[in-house]
């Protein structure tokens, strides 16, 4: 049981926006690929989506695509960007890292299909699934901590293995690929986040 004392606030974590590689389906990883056009219209969208809402601040990956992302939807939402955290970029892909998921199965046919049944299975030289959920899980609380407030949220921009990362050790299933742009609304009980849910327009 959650004592009374505990306290408890929301963080709203967004994935940032489009680059070509993602466009392309190539694996970024910790690969500093900037924002395309579309990806920068899906930040302005981000930020009208979050307008009204009570932003207390912004942080982000130092990775130039969520900081981008961020710092386009923190004008928008008149919150500043306060820092880039390192615990929040994006789990590195060890041998896939640049590839299309067609070559990374032709690189290593096992991995690639153990991974794209379970993302808790690590690609060769990859991140380790428990290491990015205790970064994430670190980060996240220390937004929450440091930039939200009991009645005004923080939004964290981040990324897509990312996110799913901490939605996955949620439980109690497998959580689809994220789109570009999209935002959870997460609630974090003192360093543990504790409940996930989808924002939609």
């Amino acid at each position: 049981m959650m004592h009374s004392t505990t306290p408890v606030r929301r963080v709203l974590i967004a994935r940032h926006g489009e680059t070509d590689w993602n466009s392309a389906g190539r694996l970024q990883g910790a690969t500093d690929v900037p924002l395309n056009e579309r990806g920068r219209a899906q930040a302005q969208a981000l930020g009208e989506l979050l307008s009204g809402r009570g932003i207390a601040a912004v942080a982000s990956s130092p990775l130039a695509r969520a900081r981008e992302t961020a710092q386009i939807a923190a004008a928008h939402v008149g919150a500043p960007l306060r820092y880039a955290d390192a615990d929040l970029a994006e789990r590195r892909f060890g041998a896939f890292e640049g590839l299309t998921r067609a070559e990374c199965e032709a690189r290593d046919a096992a991995s690639f299909q153990a991974w794209a049944r379970d993302m808790r299975a690590a690609p060769p030289g990859a991140e380790p699934f428990e290491v990015l959920v205790a970064r994430m899980q670190r980060a996240l609380a220390r937004a929450a901590r440091e930039l939200a407030t009991a009645d005004a949220p923080a939004l964290v921009v981040s990324h897509g293995q990312a996110l799913r990362a901490v939605l996955t050790a949620l439980g109690p299933g497998p959580v689809a690929p994220i789109a570009n742009g999209a935002v959870y609304a997460i609630v974090v009980a003192g360093d543990a986040v504790v409940e996930a849910t989808p924002l939609v327009p």
